[in-house]
């Protein structure tokens, strides 16, 4: 009787052993990190009108990763049209990348929330997925030579003292000016 109860025990460690490397080996890969003063990744991505686009080179660019279905992303989306109306003439660019994997939810939320700046569809978060980001929102400030001058995690008030002087600073910056400098002030959030 205790052979028996043994080989079940024995079983059913082997099953959930089993099971366990199933799970183990179909993960996917844990994501790459983005940092200050590492090089942005380049990528291609449709907006509502289906047209491609790339990140833009040379320009201070805020890239900012969202979904139709994140509150903070929706609370943050107001601040960043107020730094888009503040900034655009001096040459800021402001890109939306939406995660959400059905167009048409995002297309229904821009009917009803227009958003002055630029928002492209990542549906199958590959891009999303070559910065790292699996919170949301995630974004991102490059200088003119894409480079990561701040990763902030979390919504966050794009119109405060610290954003606007760091944005100032990226624009007031000549296109010439060396590369790789850590600038600005680190407003990275964790959670």
């Amino acid at each position: 009787m205790n052979m028996k109860r043994g080989l079940s025990w024995l079983l059913v460690l082997i099953i959930f052993t089993g099971i366990g490397v199933l799970v183990w080996t179909t993960l996917p890969p844990a994501p790459v990190t983005v940092s200050r003063g590492d090089q942005s990744t380049d990528f291609t991505l449709p907006d509502l009108q289906g047209v491609m686009h790339s990140l833009p080179k040379g320009q201070v660019v805020l890239l900012n990763f969202w979904a139709t279905w994140c509150p903070p992303c929706r609370r943050e989306i107001p601040s960043m049209a107020s730094l888009y109306n503040k900034y655009a003439s001096r040459g800021l660019k402001i890109i939306a990348v939406s995660i959400d994997k059905r167009r048409n939810d995002l297309i229904s939320f821009m009917k009803e929330y227009p958003i002055p700046f630029q928002v492209l569809h990542d549906a199958d978060g590959s891009v999303s997925h070559s910065y790292g980001v699996y919170r949301y929102p995630e974004s991102f400030l490059l200088d003119r030579h894409g480079t990561v001058l701040q990763h902030v995690v979390g919504a966050t008030n794009w119109m405060s003292e610290p954003m606007l002087h760091t944005i100032d600073s990226m624009l007031a910056k000549p296109a010439g000016e060396a590369r790789g400098e850590k600038g600005g002030i680190d407003t990275t959030k964790q959670g």
